[in-house]
């Protein structure tokens, strides 16, 4: 890398979405930089699901290969490191990384992900990503017909509530608290035999992440095997932001249908955009970034 600082393109982020991303550069020929620190926001869950191909693999079993691939391709290049900083320059954009290396590229692509706030319930972090669980279309069938709960109230209680019963019928709504539910959206639950539990939740009692029941306040106790929870998140880099790209009402990062920011020449992908948190889809919108991205410059440049 000592004779390699500028680049067409640099990646931040080297997931599944920053992957994808340089491997379709890769092919178009573009010298690229992907830049990763390791730390991908799914490292604890055990299996990913719903992709084909890929079905029941380990997300790091998933990456290895990837980058593997990827690295066929000569003209994509890898360093491992945490990107730190960001600067427009004249001639495109500068990237500093933790050990103090700087990078210059004509473009930026940003496939940083988000970083999971985690609420102050013992045992909940633990959880995550392997009983504690985000999406049901990733890890539903896992638990199907199983005790499982939902951690929710309000507008999203209800509708992950009403979603989740496709896969159990032994389902409960956790409201960690005094439920904010209508009085139809209570009775409907109910004659569907969802039990709405308000109690505040002390702890999730667990082996090794895998929920064995929750522990209240007051002392109850409610078995359970998987509970769903929608918790906040902050983009994981902060460059985007830095740089001046807008973000969404939601905390993402503001893209167009090209896939591009609001500053020129800045692209993003994958988790950090969307809500729609699945190993498929970050490939999916890596891979189009790419493409986009290569017409793009070829185009500009012809």
């Amino acid at each position: 890398m000592k004779n390699l600082k500028k680049f067409d393109v640099i990646i931040v982020g080297g997931s599944y979405s920053g992957l994808a991303a340089g491997m379709a550069l890769g092919r178009s020929l573009k010298k690229v930089l992907i830049i990763d620190s390791g730390k991908p926001c799914n490292r604890q869950t055990p299996y990913s699901h719903n992709f084909l191909t890929q079905d029941g693999k380990t997300p790091k079993e998933i990456a290895q290969v990837a980058k593997l691939q990827v690295e066929h391709y000569k003209t994509v290049h890898f360093v491992e490191g945490l990107a730190t900083s960001g600067k427009k320059t004249k001639n495109g954009f500068q990237i500093e990384i933790d050990s103090g290396k700087s990078f210059e590229s004509k473009k930026l692509i940003f496939a940083t992900g988000i970083r999971d706030i985690m609420p102050q319930i013992k045992g909940f972090a633990e959880c995550w990503g392997i009983s504690v669980l985000h999406c049901p279309y990733c890890h539903g069938y896992e638990v199907r017909h199983q005790k499982t709960g939902i951690l929710g109230n309000g507008e999203y209680g209800y509708e992950f509530s009403r979603l989740i019963s496709n896969w159990t019928d032994g389902l409960a709504l956790f409201t960690n608290g005094k439920s904010t539910l209508s009085k139809d959206e209570t009775q409907k639950l109910m004659d569907k035999g969802i039990k709405i539990i308000e109690s505040e939740i002390a702890e999730l009692q667990h082996i090794e992440g895998h929920l064995k029941q929750l522990i209240f306040k007051d002392g109850s106790i409610a078995p359970l095997k998987a509970l769903y929870a929608h918790i906040p998140f902050e983009q994981h880099c902060p460059i985007p932001e830095s740089l001046g790209c807008e973000l969404t009402e939601e905390g993402y990062i503001k893209i167009d249908g090209q896939q591009m920011t609001s500053v020129d020449g800045v692209y993003a992908c994958g988790d950090n955009t969307t809500r729609m948190r699945t190993v498929s889809n970050a490939v999916a919108m890596g891979a189009t970034t790419g493409m986009l991205l290569n017409k793009k410059m070829v185009l500009d440049e012809f």
